[in-house]
Formats: C-alpha cells, structure tokens, sequence
C-alpha cells in the first residue's frame, strides 16, 4: 500500500498499530515524546513480530519491522502522512492540547483519530479549526490479535473522513463498525461494562466465586462469542428466530433486569476480594508470564480462523 501513516505514542497500544500498518505494508512512523519508550518500543515490536512468525501468521518479520520509522521529533513524525492514528492518555485536556499541536503541524487533508476507549470526539476536537477530519477509531488490545475497530465520528466529522477512515482500516485487514452517534464509551465497553457491572454484584453478593465467573464465560458464552454476536446466538436459539427467542425467554431477562442493585459493584472491597481470589489462582509475578500465554492463544484462535474462515 502507498499510504503513509503516523502513530502517536509507543506504548502498548501504539506498538500495536504500527504492527497493524506495518503488517499490511504501509510506511509507518511512530512518535512518543520519550525517547527511551521509542528505543523500548523497536525491541518489544520485533519480539511481537517473531511471536506471529512462530504462529504462522506472519512471513519476513525484519521486512515488516523496517516499515516502521521511529521519530522523536512530532513535525517530522506527521509530515505530509495522510492518517495519524493517536494513541495518547485518557485525558480530555491532554488530547485537546495535542490536536492543537497536531493540528498546526499536518497537511489539510490529513485524518486524525484517536485510540480512546471511551473520549467522543467532539470532547478533544471541537475546538479546532478544522474538526471535520477528527473521529475515534477505537481499538482492541493488542490489536494486531483483535480485530475490532469502531469508527465513531462526531457530528462535525466529514462524512468522506469515515469512509476513508472505514476503508483504510479493512484494507489493513481490521473489522471496522460505525458507532452512528456520539455514546460514552461507545459499542464494545459499553458491552463489556455490562457484563463486568453484572459479575462484580454476582461476586460481591456471594453467589459465585472469581474462578466460576470467569469459567462461565470461558466454557460458556465465550465459545459462542468468538464467532457469532449476541443477537445471531439468540436468533439461532429459537426455532423461529429472534421474536420467538424473546417470547420464551424475554420476561426472564426483564425480570432479571429489575433485580438490579443501583449500588456501585466497583466498591474498593468488592475489588479487594476479587484482588485477593485472583491472586490465589495467580501470583503478581506470573502476570506477564499469562499475557504472553493470552497473546499466543489468540494468535492460534487467529489462525484457526483463517483456516475455516
């Protein structure tokens, strides 16, 4: 591809974008304002790339690394790239205050999205000059594992900037979805709250424990999930479809619905216990160890689904 692209910040999820690019051979620069995270970044980047190698996901591993460019300077990181991916803190001021910046320094053509997981993007770029080329493309981490992208514009963004962003995202072989309008943590956290907010108060109010939670998802829904969503599931689990699965089973989940605790599941004990299970089941030091084992599973999830795709 000839596209050119930026990548502002080399932490995780930066790292991860300049893979995505990387992999589908466009030319990558990536910025972060400390250097020693740049130098951190080429290492952490290449033993990624050799992890996909063994996996079979990938070919030439130092082919695909020499795409990425790491710049220390921000100008010089943007200068004439027709998409910046930004991947900065989760902080409204901040990200106002880098738009500002990025936005004296690009062409005037170039997309600015943002990597935020739950900003919209009226917050950070309503008060540019030209906030029609800004929109969120929400990842997944890591990902080059997970797919995923929402494009979520606000009412200002142009709508040939979301086709573009759309394109250029299934191009470098993402899953892009449109969020149509502007919602707090928009599709995928949304959901994900839901069903954390549900475990935390099944936990805290003592009808399962941190181990069988997670054991639900993982023989559970997590198996269906992994290649259908919740409404093709529950068109699939009635004979005649959706309206029939909500006539059996639809006053249930209503009734559910109102056993609900207003009360906040994220309570500092509720999270101390939690805490306190997990680490039974799981050292401190062995964290890093179970990423890896995550990243790897998913990496043959990956190419188990190419294989049957």
């Amino acid at each position: 591809m000839s596209t050119q692209v930026a990548v502002i910040g080399a932490g995780l999820i930066g790292r991860g974008w300049a893979i995505v690019f990387a992999r589908a051979g466009v030319t990558v620069r990536l910025h972060d304002v400390d250097e020693q995270q740049l130098t951190l970044a080429k290492g952490l980047v290449m033993a990624s790339l050799f992890d996909l190698q063994d996996a079979g996901l990938i070919d030439q591993p130092e082919v695909i690394a020499a795409r990425i460019h790491y710049c220390a300077d921000l100008a010089s990181a943007v200068a004439d790239v027709e998409y910046v991916q930004e991947c900065g803190p989760e902080n409204v001021a901040l990200k106002q205050a880098l738009y500002s910046q990025l936005e004296s320094v690009v062409t005037p053509d170039t997309i600015l999205a943002s990597s935020t997981s739950g900003i919209v993007a009226s917050q950070f770029a309503g008060h540019l000059q030209h906030p029609q080329r800004c929109l969120v493309a929400h990842p997944v981490n890591p990902p080059y594992l997970v797919p995923l992208v929402e494009v979520a514009p606000s009412e200002q963004t142009h709508a040939a900037v979301v086709e573009r962003t759309l394109v250029l995202m299934q191009e470098v072989g993402q899953a892009p979805i449109l969020v149509k309008r502007e919602v707090q943590g928009f599709i995928l956290n949304r959901l994900q709250g839901a069903l954390l907010n549900e475990a935390l108060r099944l936990f805290r109010d003592g009808y399962v424990s941190a181990e069988d939670l997670d054991k639900t998802v993982k023989h559970g829904l997590g198996l269906r999930w992994s290649f259908m969503g919740p409404f093709e599931t529950i068109d699939l689990n009635a004979p005649a479809g959706v309206v029939d699965y909500a006539g059996r089973y639809g006053p249930l989940y209503r009734d559910v619905d109102t056993q609900r605790s207003a009360a906040n599941p994220w309570e500092p004990e509720t999270l101390e216990r939690l805490a306190q299970e997990r680490r039974e089941i799981l050292s401190e030091a062995q964290l890093a160890e179970r990423q890896a084992w995550r990243d790897r599973r998913l990496m043959a999830l990956m190419a188990h689904q190419r294989q049957h795709a």
